[in-house]
């Protein structure tokens, strides 16, 4: 258990939030500490994520929502709305069970860009947060009173990116 739990945001139009945040997952469970990730806006798995913490059960849980495909920024279907708002409400319950030392609300900043979520409500979640547990929100274009809130906001950059170039995810890697 950790004396002092943070709250961290990783946001930014770079590649590597989410790695970012399993890194520090795969960190955590090294060390004996339980996580569990839910995953906004992440149906059609599974990915590489998912299978690396069925072998690493009983510490790492990771909780993938969302419908499969894109979410439609400019008129979200309901669906995505609802199923949003369930992963919100997980993610309060992971906070408030007492199982987990960090947990870890991926693409929870995009949900809240793409309107399926009220920032206020992640702000409720913030402020919910027991004092032992890490907490880390993770996808683009973060809301700046989430930003505000954290300990700790790490953005990243792209420069460059094969994706560009034509390059589709590819399977152990991005996905």
């Amino acid at each position: 258990m950790l004396e002092k739990g943070y709250i961290q945001v990783y946001t930014g139009n770079g590649k590597g939030k989410t790695t970012a945040a399993l890194g520090l997952a795969f960190r955590a469970v090294g060390r004996g500490l339980r996580v569990c990730m839910i995953q906004f806006m992440k149906g059609g798995g599974p990915y590489g994520e998912h299978l690396a913490a069925e072998k690493l059960k009983p510490y790492l849980t990771i909780i993938p929502t969302g419908r499969e495909g894109w979410v439609r920024r400019d008129n979200p279907d309901p669906e995505d709305v609802r199923l949003a708002n369930e992963a919100l409400r997980m993610g309060r319950e992971a906070l408030a069970v007492g199982e987990y030392d960090l947990v870890i609300l991926d693409e929870v900043n995009g949900a809240v860009s793409f309107g399926l979520l009220d920032v206020d409500d992640v702000l409720d979640l913030m402020r919910s947060k027991p004092a032992e547990v890490e907490l880390v929100l993770t996808g683009r274009n973060a809301h700046e009173k989430v930003m505000k809130a954290a300990d700790l906001v790490t953005e990243m950059r792209e420069i460059k990116h094969y994706y560009k170039a034509g390059v589709a995810s590819r399977i152990g890697i991005e996905k």
